[in-house]
């Protein structure tokens, strides 16, 4: 009996510009993390951004749950990528990280510049940006799952996302 062909391409330069696309457009994604409580696992939608150096930014209220879980289980899942106008949802490219957060000290986020940064990215932000309870957090990706669309799957590794 022959063996299964895997449906995972070899991953190589436009499986790597298109996972680098997806970090760089991302503004939105779906965090998965485990209920600190229950450990049942969670998702929320929040806003993200590209982080200087690699991974992604996110900007989270201590109040949220998943302030929380990321607080007391660092390890998380991170989808990224938009569907288009037209067309199937799921035949739009999508980018699943298999990423640990790593919550940004408020004096790191004033030297790094990150408040100017969140705010170019998300102008709307401006509203709750200087809230007490609001923290910047690291999410640096140790995996990734690529979905190119219909029958381009592709498994990457941290360094292949960098720019």
């Amino acid at each position: 009996m022959s063996e299964p062909v895997s449906p995972i391409r070899p991953t190589d330069a436009a499986a790597r510009a298109l996972a680098r696309s997806l970090v760089a457009g991302a503004s939105f994604g779906a965090l998965g993390v485990l209920h600190p409580g229950t450990g049942i696992p969670h998702v929320a939608r929040i806003a993200v951004a590209p982080a200087i150096g690699g991974g992604m930014l996110a900007f989270v209220s201590g109040l949220a749950l998943h302030s929380r879980a990321l607080a007391a289980a660092p390890k998380a899942g991170l989808l990224i990528g938009e569907p288009g106008p037209k067309g199937d949802p799921l035949s739009h490219p999508r980018l699943s990280l298999s990423v640990i957060a790593s919550f940004v000290s408020a004096e790191a986020a004033a030297t790094q510049g990150l408040r100017a940064l969140w705010l170019a990215r998300h102008p709307k932000a401006r509203v709750y940006v200087d809230l007490p309870d609001f923290r910047f957090v690291h999410l640096a990706p140790t995996t990734a799952f690529l979905n190119g669309g219909f029958g381009k799957a592709f498994e990457l590794t941290a360094a292949d996302l960098l720019p």
